[in-house]
């Protein structure tokens, strides 16, 4: 007659009843085992995950060991239960444990043991563990199981073993689109971009997975004219955008200023229900920001339903860029007065603010009320915006005490504000011990020799100016040509300095000389002071007249309608000649021109510029 596990204790008294069922610890079990024989009651009445879990850690394991041989269930089941607990744990690194102690006793493993195992080494990063695991895998032929290679492959990424995963990876007798995704995310965390986009050409099928890692690591490794590119491409194939490659190509065209397509993957998103995800709606606006378009980025925030401080900073970040410091500040206080508490990033956009429009007392204050209101330690970002601010409105000298006074190390962007400032106010001996510390923190920065031939030039010491770019020349260091650029009908069009290459090179300059005329009926001279070489007047104003940006406006005004705003990108600052010849185009043509150069916006409208000529 079967008896069943149920009845078997129901017949138990009490004690021996809770005994049997709840015993905590190997002593309880032995007198519960010790019940059994006595009373002649069969070893399958215990629990065997009780049996397993009080024992696994403890110096009785053997003999929950030969226990679990008496049952008729596979023991490997039973430590397999035990490993996953552990391995979904606080203390991960009790599965390794008892792991290695089920080997001691020639316990076989199975494909879920190796997979419980390494999910705990893969929450400890602990690729020495992983690699015994791996020789499991291959010692009991477990090659087949593509779930635990790509788990290995996934650990040795997440360990910086690229080389071994990338041995591993070639060596798999089969790859499914997973193995793919992992090694090309690795690659592209390690930095090794054309890795792993070589493999990305080679994949026999991609998911959108694949398709948004790889437009990530273009921004990441800051491509992202590539990753605008693959993002067409993955259109072409049908693969629908999620929310991550929604986030991703937003990015590389705000660093791309590439609004058409901006705009384009806005109304996607409005009609895929992604509208609402919070994430997606501050890259939108950290696109329109970037992209010039200030109003639709306002726009967006004011129809949020849901603001997270990232929000918030976003928002601030974009007022500050564009000059309206002001309208920043309110935000702030509207900030403050819904409960939203700022961070370190709130307060870089806040600095920002006051540096591009001269507040030097309300940014004081911000500095001030880091620490002492909100708890937040100052890094490196804020003591460089605040260097920043003070240089701008002249305050050199105190600016280079607030320097010396730092309680952390100034890095390059620190004193290179320093050296800014010392440009616009042409002080040389500042000017030269900010370079001093400059030419050690990072000495193949181009622009920081550039910007102290550039003072010594301007003060007509020529030998100075010469021996910096000597310098540069013995240390290796090139000058970063000026490049801008423009989308027209969703091209991007780019333009270096001095560049006559251009398909259309004749109609910009016809539209220069038309413009140059125009301009000098209003008063224009040419600021030749700008050209900081030793040459002639008239090459100097020739060299003026092809500066980057300069060929950008005049290409956008022959390929665009009338009154369509025109917005030009640049990856140097902009020279005082361009902004002042912006500001009469402006006038001249009735367009709105939104220049990005390295620091800031500049809306140039009806004569005058955002930045009200402080920048």
């Amino acid at each position: 007659m079967k008896v069943s596990l149920a009845s078997s204790l129901h017949s138990l008294p009490p004690p021996a009843h809770t005994l049997l069922s709840n015993f905590n610890n190997p002593l309880e079990l032995k007198q519960a085992h010790a019940h059994l024989i006595k009373t002649n009651t069969p070893l399958s009445i215990l629990p065997p995950s009780r049996i397993a879990s009080v024992c696994a850690l403890s110096p009785h394991f053997s003999y929950a060991h030969q226990l679990l041989t008496q049952f008729p269930q596979p023991q490997i089941v039973v430590w397999n239960s035990c490993l996953r607990n552990f391995a979904e744990s606080d203390s991960p690194s009790d599965a390794i444990l008892l792991f290695c102690r089920m080997r001691e006793c020639d316990i076989v493993p199975d494909c879920f043991t190796c997979a419980f195992v390494l999910k705990a080494c893969t929450a400890l990063l602990d690729d020495r563990n992983g690699k015994v695991i791996h020789g499991t895998v291959e010692k009991f032929g477990f090659k087949w199981n593509l779930v635990l290679l790509n788990m290995i492959l996934n650990l040795y990424g997440l360990c910086g073993e690229i080389a071994t995963a990338r041995l591993l990876f070639d060596s798999m007798p089969q790859r499914d689109v997973v193995s793919w995704n992992v090694m090309i995310t690795h690659l592209l965390k390690s930095g090794d971009f054309e890795g792993a986009y070589g493999l990305f050409t080679l994949m026999p099928e991609r998911n959108v997975r694949s398709w948004t890692m790889m437009i990530s690591g273009c921004v990441h490794c800051r491509k992202p004219r590539e990753g605008v590119e693959l993002f067409t491409e993955m259109e072409k194939t049908g693969v629908q955008a999620n929310e991550v490659t929604v986030v991703a190509v937003l990015a590389a065209c705000a660093d791309l200023g590439a609004l058409e397509l901006g705009r384009r993957v806005h109304e996607y998103l409005k009609k895929s229900g992604f509208g609402s995800n919070v994430r997606v709606l501050n890259t939108l606006i950290d696109m329109y920001v970037k992209c010039g378009c200030l109003e639709e980025a306002k726009r967006v925030f004011n129809e949020m339903e849901e603001r997270t401080v990232v929000s918030w900073s976003a928002m601030i970040q974009g007022l500050a860029m564009h000059g309206q410091a002001q309208e920043a500040l309110r935000v702030f206080s509207m900030m403050i007065e819904m409960g939203v508490v700022p961070n370190g990033v709130t307060f870089i956009g806040l600095l920002h603010a006051c540096s591009h429009m001269g507040l030097v007392d309300q940014g004081r204050r911000f500095f001030s009320g880091l620490t002492r209101d909100y708890g937040i330690i100052p890094e490196i970002e804020h003591y460089g915006c605040m260097v920043d601010l003070l240089s701008r409105a002249g305050l050199l000298q105190e600016a280079y005490e607030f320097i010396k006074n730092m309680p952390i190390k100034p890095n390059g962007i620190v004193w290179g504000a320093l050296l800014g400032g010392c440009k616009v106010h042409k002080n040389i001996e500042l000017a030269e011990e900010a370079t001093r510390h400059l030419a050690q923190l990072d000495p193949l920065n181009d622009g920081y020799y550039v910007v102290l031939s550039n003072i010594y030039a301007e003060a007509e010491r020529w030998e100075d100016a010469a021996r910096v770019r000597k310098l540069m020349k013995n240390r290796g260091v090139k000058k970063t040509p000026g490049c801008s650029s423009i989308v027209v009908d969703g091209v991007i069009q780019e333009f270096v300095a001095g560049d006559d290459s251009h398909s259309q090179a004749n109609e910009i300059f016809d539209m220069w000389e038309k413009l140059l005329c125009d301009m000098k009926l209003r008063g224009y001279k040419p600021d030749t002071s700008v050209v900081l070489l030793d040459m002639e007047e008239k090459e100097k104003e020739k060299f003026l007249y092809r500066h980057s940006e300069k060929l950008a406006l005049c290409f956008g005004l022959i390929n665009t309608p009338p009154g369509m705003v025109i917005r030009i990108m640049k990856n140097l600052r902009v020279c005082e000649d361009c902004h002042a010849a912006f500001k009469l185009i402006s006038a001249i043509v009735n367009r709105e021109i939104v220049v990005r150069d390295r620091n800031r916006f500049h809306c140039f409208k009806d004569g005058a510029c955002s930045c009200q000529d402080y920048w």
